[in-house]
């Protein structure tokens, strides 16, 4: 089995894309902590939200990313262009199609 983490970021209007820009930055850390999938998106409904999906190896996996000093600073470096109003969800992927 493998984790899922998904989360919505909403983001201060007009900073979508400047949020967008550190979350791509560079994610070959990433996998070689045993991320899977990483994807960010948008939706023009809702133009200052950020939606991000991951998949990794194991939940373990994904808490030692958030330890990496990359994924610090560009956490860091976004929160001033965040509302605070985030949404998650975390849960074990048990099957379906590219499980």
């Amino acid at each position: 089995m493998t984790f899922s983490y998904t989360a919505t970021l909403r983001t201060q209007p007009g900073r979508r894309d400047d949020v967008i820009r550190l979350l791509l930055t560079d994610q070959s850390a990433l996998a070689e902590l045993g991320c899977l999938q990483y994807l960010v998106g948008t939706n023009a409904a809702d133009p200052d939200v950020v939606y991000v999906s991951e998949r990794w190896v194991s939940d373990e996996a994904h808490a030692a990313s958030l330890q990496l000093p990359s994924v610090q600073a560009a956490i860091a470096d976004a929160r001033p262009m965040l509302t605070g109003d985030m949404t998650s969800l975390a849960f074990e992927v048990v099957g379906g199609l590219g499980a």
